[in-house]
């Protein structure tokens, strides 16, 4: 591990409550393993799982307006709910707060709570190890969605969505983001294409 990812570990427990510290750390892991599973660069994937909720721990009322002085456009989803733009607003402190100018980093931090069309690897691994790290327990189909991200991340992403679709429905207190939708139909319509090694 170098010393610019123990750096950013230090960081991250500063800003992160206890909880969602040790979700981080499950993440950074989980996709560590992911990279090397699938022959990435394993210090971006853990990179990229360290800050994916940098921006979780902000107060909501400091999201929006952190939003607004950076520019980030935001969903009706997002403005309604705005515990939901900390994917958006921590891509935006990865570069700015942290250093980061890796696009493809920045881009799985943005993009790891709704998913997106047509998404990297990177962007895929950061995905799957927010969902099955080891500290979660709740989610549905759980033992079989991590064993398919280890074999078959395609089906895994688009089982992911699936499932947290229908949870979303089933809930009247819950906004859908047009994104979690999009890159549903995406990975099912494309999951015969989307190849991995």
């Amino acid at each position: 591990m170098n010393d610019s990812i123990i750096e950013l570990k230090k960081k991250m427990k500063k800003v992160l409550d206890r909880d969602r510290y040790q979700h981080t750390l499950g993440v950074a892991y989980t996709a560590a393993s992911l990279a090397m599973r699938y022959n990435l660069d394993i210090d971006k994937a853990f990179t990229a799982g360290l800050l994916h909720d940098c921006a979780k721990c902000i107060p909501n009322d400091e999201k929006l307006r952190l939003c607004k002085k950076f520019g980030i456009q935001l969903t009706d989803a997002e403005k309604n709910v705005p515990s939901l733009t900390h994917a958006k607003l921590g891509a935006c402190l990865a570069e700015k707060e942290y250093g980061v100018t890796d696009p493809d980093i920045l881009a799985a931090v943005r993009t790891h709570t709704t998913g997106a069309p047509g998404m990297s690897r990177l962007q895929e691994i950061i995905f799957m190890a927010d969902y099955i790290e080891p500290n979660r327990n709740t989610a549905p189909n759980l033992k079989e969605v991590r064993s398919l991200c280890f074999n078959n991340p395609a089906i895994a992403i688009r089982k992911i969505l699936s499932d947290t679709l229908q949870y979303l429905n089933k809930r009247k207190d819950s906004a859908i983001d047009p994104a979690t939708k999009d890159t549903y139909d995406y990975y099912k319509n494309e999951t015969e294409k989307v190849e991995w090694v």
